[in-house]
Formats: C-alpha cells, structure tokens, sequence
C-alpha cells in the first residue's frame, strides 16, 4: 500500500495527489502541519521535513520530480504494478 505524507495547500502535494488519482490509484493519505518544526512523522520516515513524501514498502521518495515517474514506471492505470 502506498503512504502520501502531504498537506493540502501545497502544490506539489496536489501535483502527486492528481497523478494518483489520474492512475486511479489507492493510497493512504497522511496530512500533515504546513510547519516543517511539526512533521516528526515525515522526518522518522524519509529523513528530512519536505512533502510531499511517498512511501512504497521500502522505497521513499521525497520529491514530486520523483515521485511521478516512480509511479509510471511501476504502476500500470488502478494501481497495478509492473
């Protein structure tokens, strides 16, 4: 199952969020503060306080650059991996 930490101001949240959505992918969403100082849960997965964050077993990606062609890469349309 995929993890999206994120919070629902930022734009490249949104960026990730609408591909996940344009793959009519399942995921669960972790909203997190718009804070850096309050995202204790980005840092103890992903090392570092930027969202958005997307964690796939045991890759984690930290970075809409990233993110999406991970997602492309290894997921067919509904969430089917390759």
């Amino acid at each position: 199952m995929l993890t999206l930490y994120q919070f629902e101001d930022c734009p490249c949240c949104q960026t990730v969020r609408q591909k996940l959505s344009d793959m009519e992918m399942t995921y669960i969403s972790v909203c997190v503060s718009p804070q850096h100082v309050e995202r204790g849960a980005v840092r103890r997965v992903s090392g570092q306080s930027q969202v958005p964050v997307l964690v796939d077993g045991d890759t984690v990606l930290t970075d809409e650059q990233d993110i999406i062609p991970y997602l492309e890469r290894n997921y067919a349309r509904g969430g089917v991996r390759v």
